[in-house]
């Protein structure tokens, strides 16, 4: 694999010009050298000092303006990390603002002000298809008595199928997956819930409802169509 560095124009034509002068620099001490030789003329061993000299400061001034262009580089591809991931984060940031938003304006519009029922809701149900044989669900459960009783109870879907080209039907969670698999719900006046539902192999999904449980009775539901 080849890693080439894309130099800056005012200082690759700085570095052109350096290795310009050096070649003049060379070639001009060969031809000197040469005519010296030629003509019988004694060497000037100051003047190849010089020249040594020479070819010494233009090599460090080149080597100098490639460290500084390596640095500009490498400051210039850390910023350009540093944007996307502040980016990222503004997307995320603003994705979470909104469904905040989103609950509170159901929150506020569905909140009745009369007491004796638990008004026990579900709200803001989507159902979208995520991948093939994966579906994501997002709901808001609310109770809407002002000043309620904590509320504790589970959230269950139950899904009917297309299989094999025969009907079915499919609980989630699996109810014999336990205490552990539930989805709890414990909540004072409202409590947001999403995830992924995974169907069976081939299974393709017509619609879906979904049922608040209170100790195994249904205190809400909503039905939606796919």
């Amino acid at each position: 694999m080849t890693i080439t560095h894309q130099q800056p124009w005012p200082l690759r034509l700085a570095m052109l010009a350096l290795v310009i002068a050096l070649t003049s620099a060379v070639a001009w001490w060969i031809y000197d050298l040469g005519k010296s030789f030629a003509f019988g003329t004694k060497f000037n061993l100051n003047q190849m000092q010089s020249l040594e000299t020479q070819v010494k400061e233009l090599t460090a001034e080149r080597d100098k303006l490639l460290l500084e262009a390596n640095t500009i580089e490498s400051k210039q591809n850390i910023d350009r990390s540093m944007q996307k991931e502040l980016t990222d984060q503004i997307k995320a940031l603003t994705a979470e603002n909104q469904k905040l938003k989103d609950d509170l304006a159901f929150f506020e519009g569905v909140m009745p002000s009369t007491t004796g029922n638990d008004g026990i809701t579900v709200q803001n149900l989507k159902i979208e298809m995520l991948a093939p044989g994966q579906l994501r669900y997002r709901a808001l459960v609310m109770q809407g008595v002002k000043n309620g009783r904590d509320f504790n109870g589970e959230l269950q879907f139950l899904l009917g199928l297309v299989q094999a080209g025969k009907p079915a039907t499919m609980y989630f969670p699996d109810p014999k997956s336990g205490e552990a698999g539930k989805l709890k719900l414990s909540f004072r006046h409202y409590q947001r819930l999403e995830g992924v539902i995974t169907l069976p192999d081939g299974a393709v999904a017509k619609n879906v409802q979904v049922k608040v449980l209170d100790r195994g009775q249904v205190r809400a539901q909503q039905a939606v169509n796919l």
